[in-house]
C-alpha cells in the first residue's frame, strides 16, 4: 500500500470540505430558533464517518471503510432523531 501525493491531497481536501461545511450548517442554523445536542452529535459523527469511509478507500482498508459507513449512517441517523424532535418542538410552540 503505498500512499502517493495525490492520494493525501485528495484527503486533506476532503476533510477541508468536510469541516467548512459545518460553518454552513452552522450559519443556516442560526436563523432558526436552538437546535438540540442530537442534531449537533448526529452532524458530527456524520462527518467523522464520511472522512474515516474515504480515508479507508484512499488507503485500501476495507475495515476502515465499511467502520466509516457504519458511523456515517449512525450519525445520519441521530441527526435526523434530533431534527425530529426540534420539528415537534417547534409544532408545540406555533400550537401554543
Amino acid at each position: 500500500m503505498k500512499i502517493t501525493n495525490i492520494k493525501l491531497i485528495g484527503l486533506w481536501a476532503i476533510v477541508f470540505l468536510t469541516f467548512t461545511s459545518f460553518g454552513a450548517y452552522a450559519e443556516e442554523t442560526q436563523s432558526d430558533s436552538t437546535i438540540n445536542s442530537d442534531q449537533v452529535d448526529g452532524r458530527v459523527e456524520e462527518s467523522k464517518g464520511a472522512v474515516k469511509e474515504i480515508t479507508g478507500k484512499i488507503l485500501d482498508d476495507k475495515g476502515m471503510e465499511i467502520e466509516g459507513n457504519v458511523q456515517k449512517n449512525l450519525g445520519k441517523a441521530q441527526a435526523g432523531f434530533g431534527d425530529l424532535k426540534k420539528e415537534i418542538k417547534d409544532d408545540i410552540k406555533k400550537d401554543n
